[in-house]
């Protein structure tokens, strides 16, 4: 189980509020750099609004968080 996967359990609705990323994700993502990176093309597969806001399901959020994650082995030396 990944880390992202441990956040949808513990996250209280299907679905993240752009505003509410930075949160779900721990800080690692801004609203606004999500934003921006919806506008060209490369966010999370599915989104939709609601009134103002734009919202993600869970577990397409992750599965996009997975995408960009990458793996740093430490290097020996110190």
């Amino acid at each position: 189980m990944s880390v992202f996967e441990k956040l949808a359990l513990t996250w209280p609705s299907a679905i993240v509020s752009r505003s509410e990323v930075s949160r779900f994700s721990g800080g690692l993502i801004n609203p606004r750099s999500l934003a921006n990176m919806d506008s060209l093309g490369l966010g999370p597969a599915n989104r939709f609004r609601c009134g103002r806001k734009i919202c993600y399901p869970v577990s397409d959020l992750i599965a996009w968080l997975e995408s960009r994650v990458t793996v740093v082995k430490p290097s020996g030396k110190f």
